[in-house]
């Protein structure tokens, strides 16, 4: 059996800006997964329970994740209950693990909270992720180069990517960041 990857996309997208990665983890070695999920209609917690299922109908000997933003989101609140033996390791692209600045500026309307989708506005809500205590070694990987959707709301404060704060990506009990 091989080592699989599961590939979550972020708000907004259907997964086809992660065609190029997905083909560099195939030629890698891996067997690729597109996850795909309602990221405005869906709520945090149905489409924790709708990755747990496809992770779930994956045949491998090793699962890994990479989770682009909100996907990085879905993919640790599914872990945290995941008991699996087979779980390998985790890498989240820009990914607002403890809260969203831009999330909440938004979340202030009603045409915001549309834009933000129930399972973001759920995520902040919440408090974020504060701490990560599992076995799973968890990687994080954000940019600083700002060219993002909050640029037209309200950049996010210090460095960022112009839509999810540098300090945002950090998660206390992460393997590296």
């Amino acid at each position: 059996m091989s080592e699989a990857v599961i590939v979550a996309h972020g708000l907004w997208f259907p997964g086809v800006e992660t065609k190029l990665l997905r083909i560099r983890l195939e030629k890698a070695g891996y067997a690729p997964h597109l996850f795909r999920f309602p990221t405005l209609r869906g709520t945090l917690e149905q489409n924790v329970r709708k990755l747990g299922r496809f992770a779930e109908g994956i045949a491998c000997s090793r699962l890994h994740f990479v989770g682009f933003s909100l996907g990085g989101v879905v993919t640790l609140r599914m872990l945290s209950r995941a008991r699996s033996q087979r779980v390998g390791r985790v890498v989240c692209l820009g990914s607002p693990l403890t809260g969203s600045h831009v999330a909440r500026r938004l979340g202030g309307s009603e045409l915001g909270r549309k834009v933000v989708g129930k399972s973001l506005g759920e995520h902040v809500e919440r408090g974020g992720i504060e701490f990560w205590d599992r076995h799973i070694e968890v990687g994080i990987i954000a940019g600083t180069r700002s060219f993002g959707v909050g640029l037209l709301v309200d950049s996010p404060p210090g460095e960022s990517d112009g839509t999810v704060a540098l300090e945002e990506t950090r998660l206390p009990g992460a393997k590296a960041h």
